[in-house]
């Protein structure tokens, strides 16, 4: 890198460099690694674009890189298509409204992805046209696009309105006593208050005209004592500098999450162009949309914008109502038996698309402005500190009867954890603006145009293709488990199994014989049904059977 972009060393100097890191090896935000951004993705891409033009102008080479892929094979031949017919078929099969690239200009320069655009690297699918003319043949004009703890009162001084008052009780019941507050904010004594109490605290902090109320009732009931709330809101406003205090302290405790808010999301969105361009299945399934779609349009379209890919489950074929991406599961799995469900190939596609970009730049944004205040109000209490003390400090105190900072305390270390916060803080900007530039570079990677590539947000994208990587698997376990089924079918049919043995066993003449026999019970009336010992008689009780004994009993 050139000398000139390299930045100060000075720690109050609040300006991001975007060359503040030579080697990429350095860019580890916690456990998150991003050393594999290239150098040359600082710059925009559109920097790259007057260098297109000449051909005579070759892309420097990133210092050390990654190994890359390996090189896409040949560009494909032309898909197999029937001259003869291609004018009547043009006609009259359905058609896919999807938005063609026009034009694949060449990449402006070599990129992570390779070369040359992942349309110029699909291999050439065979379809069945005679199959897929009669499937998807239009039908005239008929489309198918269609809290509060309970305490006793006691007799003391209350100035604060009812919901205010409850507000600091029930904050005062999850925090130290108020007298054991001070020493702790002043040397910021984590062992004391943790993040939760801390902002507790926040929401506790007097304003002016409350500590105004509670002073002049005090003097007015100079031998009645304050309220709970009264008398922690008083202990608070005795703290000079107290909203600088609890706020330094906050961020403090808060950087690491708040750091991993936007390093996070641009983790996942890395990981997810990465599992895209590796996915042998996603290059299959744009393989075949592609060639189903030339075929239908009777075109020859070299790519097409992805957002198509959510539409296919709604597109229907004119004789069996399935659904176009049913079809491309069926092709799938005959061209390609080796390709998988996708969904389970590109896991870290559907984290990114849970995520909001454009919250993602606020809060870095907001990352760097809690940083350079903190800065501002570190002076501010040393200021205070000298001011109080007569001159310059030599152990660090608080203010009023609090007791001097330990060595290791929070409050001690402050400088040096901000200090910590602004180097982290580069490498985090240094993260975000390579790995948004590699996203672009990705889009552009896929076919995009630069217009396309500037209106396409990275969770909307992201969201589309895992939206449709769930359909697609759903599709294809569907397509599966019916193949499972009539396979079992067929092996429960054959004359081996014990089933098809019982079949076999069975001759159509005792089938007969049994039928006519049921056929004659049926039709002879009851007067004329003749006692068959072959068939079950009726049971009577014997109190209902006459003999001599029951007749010689009757009175």
């Amino acid at each position: 890198m050139k000398e000139s972009d390299q930045t100060r060393d000075d720690p109050q100097t609040w300006d991001f460099d975007r060359s503040f890191l030579k080697p990429a090896a350095r860019l580890c935000l916690d456990t998150l690694d991003f050393s594999d951004l290239w150098d040359e993705e600082d710059g925009e891409e559109d920097e790259g674009a007057s260098s297109t033009g000449d051909s005579s102008v070759c892309p420097r080479a990133p210092p050390g890189p990654p190994p890359l892929p390996p090189p896409p094979p040949p560009l494909a031949p032309p898909l197999p298509s029937s001259p003869h017919k291609g004018a009547a078929i043009k006609g009259r099969t359905l058609r896919l409204h999807w938005r063609e690239l026009q034009s694949l200009a060449p990449l402006p320069r070599m990129t992570r992805f390779g070369a040359r655009t992942i349309w110029a690297g699909l291999e050439p699918v065979r379809l069945d046209t005679n199959r897929l003319g009669h499937l998807f043949e239009s039908k005239g004009s008929s489309s198918s696009f269609n809290v509060a703890s309970g305490r006793q009162k006691q007799p003391s001084v209350s100035v604060l309105g009812m919901k205010r008052s409850n507000i600091v009780t029930i904050a005062l019941s999850s925090l130290p006593p108020p007298r054991l507050l001070p020493p702790a904010i002043y040397s910021m004594d984590s062992s004391v208050l943790d993040r939760e109490d801390v902002q507790r605290l926040k929401a506790l902090i007097p304003t002016e005209e409350e500590l105004r109320l509670i002073n002049e009732a005090k003097a007015q009931n100079p031998h009645s004592p304050l309220a709970p709330a009264e008398l922690c809101l008083l202990t608070l406003g005795e703290i000079p500098h107290l909203n600088s205090r609890l706020q330094l302290w906050a961020f403090a405790l808060d950087y690491d999450a708040l750091e991993r808010e936007v390093a996070e999301p641009l983790f996942h969105l890395k990981l997810a162009m990465e599992q895209l361009a590796a996915s042998h299945t996603f290059k299959c399934i744009l393989a075949t949309v592609l060639a189903i779609g030339n075929f239908l349009n009777g075109c020859k379209a070299r790519g097409f914008e992805l957002s198509y890919l959510g539409k296919l489950s709604q597109v229907r074929d004119t004789h069996t109502r399935q659904p176009l991406l049913l079809h491309v599961c069926v092709l799938l799995l005959q061209l390609y038996p080796q390709s998988t469900d996708l969904h389970s190939d590109i896991t870290a596609v559907t984290k990114a698309g849970k995520f909001d970009y454009s919250l993602v730049q606020s809060n870095f944004t907001q990352l760097e402005a809690q940083c350079k205040a903190s800065w501002e109000q570190l002076k501010i209490l040393d200021k205070a500190e000298e001011r109080r003390k007569g001159g310059k400090v030599e152990k660090r105190r608080g203010g009023g009867d609090e007791a001097p900072a330990a060595e290791g305390s929070l409050r001690h270390r402050l400088p040096r954890i901000l200090k910590e916060c602004e180097e982290r803080l580069k490498v985090l900007r240094a993260v975000h603006r390579r790995v948004i530039n590699r996203f672009h570079s990705f889009l552009l990677f896929l076919g995009y145009s630069r217009a396309m590539v500037r209106d396409t947000i990275a969770e909307d994208f992201c969201k589309t293709i895992s939206d449709f990587s769930l359909e697609y698997r759903t599709t294809r376990q569907a397509v599966l488990l019916q193949r499972e089924r009539e396979r079992q079918r067929r092996a429960a049919e054959s004359p081996n199994t014990p089933v098809g043995r019982r079949k076999r066993q069975q001759t159509p003449t005792q089938e007969d014989e049994e039928q006519c026999r049921l056929e004659e019970v049926l039709r002879t009336q009851e007067s004329t049904l003749r006692l068959d010992v072959t068939l079950p008689r009726a049971r009577r009780r014997m109190a209902d059977v006459q003999g001599p004994i029951s007749r010689r009993m009757k009175w």
